[in-house]
């Protein structure tokens, strides 16, 4: 009896890794069409498999029937599978079910049933799901307001490099919401999405007045990874003494890096400093060929300014200045 219940379990267990690898290579086949464009290909492969339970196969027939792809849009049938998917622990389907049913899309909206999938994905590791809980507690819509739950999912997915979650972490900190006041993690944080391109929302760490030490620490490592607004800003901190001394000299060096990248306002600025003798001596020439800049890119405060120095200066300085600009061009704003 014993040998014989052996024997069985052995040939259950080749039935099924033969059908695990007919899954496999059907689900492939689907993959590899999908990705080619042939929908219709990887309908006919997926939906067999997503019949016998295949939660892949289930997960991509919802993405499918969710954005028209090979099958008439249907929210209602990208539910069907995606539920299947998600019931089976599918971290993806299940987020992608609490979207729908925080979108109401082919369900009723229901904020019970988004905190439920997302927590499931969250819990998994999803980075997507993490972020929206922690926008969910943190703004306190449709459920009790919670920063520390807030928090906790903001820095789960701040940690798996979600540039959004670390802004919205380092709000946190910067805020005192969900933890004590921390403006050096915050700035960690802002630095951390700042490395991968957002410095959307940043501008605030300029602004603050118990903290502006900070805010210019913050702008120069923004302004070495070639963000001209951080060049700017910090050329602003140096001229009216925000949180640093007032230092002419270095809002003129700040401008001019910024300059360098064609920034109108840097351009405009080094006019107003060379003409009134701000950070360097006092220079017509070099204030006309700025705001000559400034001008070619719409700067009507420069026109104005260029029409002042017109006056006060003698024709061989204003054919100096101008051929100056026409470098300044030529050389794409280096060395000017």
């Amino acid at each position: 009896m014993k040998t014989l219940l052996t024997t069985l379990c052995l040939t259950i267990a080749v039935l099924l890794g033969s059908v695990g690898v007919s899954w496999s290579a059907d689900y492939q086949k689907g993959l590899d069409a999908a990705k080619s464009g042939d929908y219709a290909t990887a309908l006919r492969e997926w939906t067999p498999l997503a019949e016998q339970g295949n939660a892949l196969a289930q997960r991509n027939l919802g993405v499918m029937h969710y954005n028209g792809r090979g099958v008439p849009q249907d929210y209602k049938t990208a539910v069907k599978w995606y539920r299947l998917a998600a019931e089976q622990g599918d971290a993806s389907a299940q987020y992608n079910l609490g979207l729908m049913y925080a979108n109401g899309e082919g369900v009723p909206r229901d904020v019970t049933e988004v905190v439920k999938w997302y927590r499931l994905a969250a819990e998994q590791g999803n980075a997507d799901a993490q972020y929206n809980l922690g926008v969910i507690y943190s703004t306190g819509k449709d459920v009790r307001w919670n920063p520390k739950t807030a928090m906790k999912w903001f820095k789960l997915a701040a940690k798996q490099g979600y540039a959004l979650a670390q802004i919205n972490l380092g709000k946190m900190y910067e805020r005192g919401e969900g933890v004590a006041q921390d403006y050096d993690t915050a700035l960690k944080w802002y630095k951390l999405a700042a490395e991968q391109g957002y410095t959307t929302d940043l501008n605030r760490m300029s602004d603050l007045e118990d903290n502006s030490r900070n805010a210019l620490k913050f702008w120069k490592f923004i302004a070495k990874l070639g963000f001209t607004d951080a060049k700017v800003n910090i050329g602003s901190m140096y001229f009216v003494g925000e949180g640093v001394p007032q230092n002419y000299k270095s809002a003129l060096r700040w401008y001019k890096l910024a300059a360098e990248q064609e920034d109108v306002g840097a351009q405009k600025n080094l006019g107003k400093m060379y003409k009134y003798g701000l950070g360097a001596e006092k220079n017509n020439t070099l204030a006309y060929m700025w705001f000559t800049l400034a001008a070619l890119q719409g700067s009507k405060t420069a026109e104005e300014n260029i029409k002042i120095l017109s006056i006060q200066m003698t024709p061989s300085q204003l054919e100096t200045a101008q051929k100056l600009a026409r470098e300044c061009v030529r050389k794409k704003y280096k060395g000017c």
